[in-house]
């Protein structure tokens, strides 16, 4: 008997999209890539050389696209600005959804999305955030849902990418929404999970510096960044990102309980590899995101699989990439206000802090 397989296409072939449609394609047994949509001649070409040999099916226009006969679902690695509206389309068409993250640069485009998905809850919608799939994260909160450090109260995470003298995050910062938005999305995700996901937030205040690319204040963005969260029930997290790490991708966190703590990558390295120099001993890091988080889009890709062929519950809620987007955004504004930005309990704006 033939196993069944969910027929999967990929919208968008840049540099996430590819790594998508190639888990898909190769390292998703339960997933078949039946069709790929991209408006660039360039990732056009790549996708005959990779992915056209395979049977999938390739298209200029993602519209036509998710029309294709016996299509089931879709995941979205396109350009951010326009992850809403083709998750929405692609709900409208009765599709699965897996978006990568964030769901928009705004929480009302976020916000949009969750409307979609709320009228046709026969649907798995789900935002990407890949860390939630890393074997290490996993056992951190495992650790912490045993009770291990006791009450998590202290959140720190870090997104630091490498430096890319190319001037690529200036171009990018036109429609990444803010190094918040794009860059600590992830931290602000972990923080909620770890946390609670209906963790309810207090007050936002951020600021960052240009150290190395002044061209980013044309974007009204930085290139360093640190953030803090505070939330309802006694708990913060401290967030920063870079995007000037000389070594590589220094991505870590550190969760801190009433009775321990747990760190995660606290030391990154790309293996186990020990180099002994004159000057002393070093490890190498991975030089990008994907290098340290390859296995969690993998493990991602099987999860949402079987979440549609299997029917079951998604392993994050919906809601909770709006969320992430809301901070994300109120740390960008204080960032260039300048000013605390609080919410009382049912996370509406609020002139002052709630006693």
């Amino acid at each position: 008997m033939a196993v069944r397989k969910l027929k999967i296409a990929c919208a968008g072939l840049g540099r996430m999209g590819k790594r998508h449609a190639l888990h898909f394609l190769n390292r998703t047994p339960r997933a078949e890539l039946v069709a790929a949509s991209t408006p660039d001649d360039v990732e056009m070409q790549w996708a005959k050389q990779n992915l056209e040999p395979f049977g999938v099916t390739l298209y200029s226009s993602y519209e036509e696209m998710i029309k294709q006969e016996g299509l089931e679902a879709v995941v979205i690695a396109s350009a951010t600005i326009v992850h809403a509206e083709q998750a929405i389309k692609g709900i409208e068409a009765n599709l699965h959804v897996l978006c990568e993250k964030p769901l928009s640069v705004t929480v009302e485009g976020s916000q949009t999305v969750l409307d979609a998905a709320k009228k046709k809850p026969h649907l798995k919608v789900m935002c990407g955030f890949s860390r939630r799939f890393d074997d290490s994260y996993r056992d951190a909160y495992n650790k912490m849902d045993s009770g291990l450090i006791g009450r998590p109260s202290v959140f720190r995470s870090q997104t630091c990418d490498k430096l890319d003298p190319s001037g690529f995050f200036v171009a990018y910062a036109e429609f990444s929404g803010g190094i918040f938005v794009d860059c600590s999305i992830h931290d602000i995700d972990l923080a909620l999970w770890f946390f609670g996901q209906d963790s309810k937030v207090k007050s936002v205040v951020a600021s960052g510096i240009t150290a190395v690319q002044p061209e980013l204040a044309k974007h009204k963005d930085v290139d360093n960044g640190v953030g803090i969260v505070e939330f309802y029930g006694g708990q913060i997290a401290y967030l920063f990102c870079s995007r000037m790490m000389a070594a590589g991708q220094d991505d870590a966190t550190e969760i801190i309980g009433t009775e321990g703590k747990l760190t995660v990558n606290a030391q990154p390295s790309s293996n186990l590899v020990n180099i002994y120099e004159p000057t002393g001993i070093r490890r190498e890091i991975p030089a990008h995101y994907y290098g340290r988080f390859e296995q969690a889009f993998v493990n991602e890709a099987n999860e949402f699989t079987s979440c549609i062929l299997d029917d079951l519950r998604l392993p994050m809620k919906l809601s909770g990439a709006v969320q992430a987007v809301k901070i994300g955004c109120a740390l960008q504004e204080s960032l260039n206000s300048g000013k605390k930005i609080y919410f009382d309990e049912v996370g509406r704006r609020s002139e002052k802090a709630q006693l």
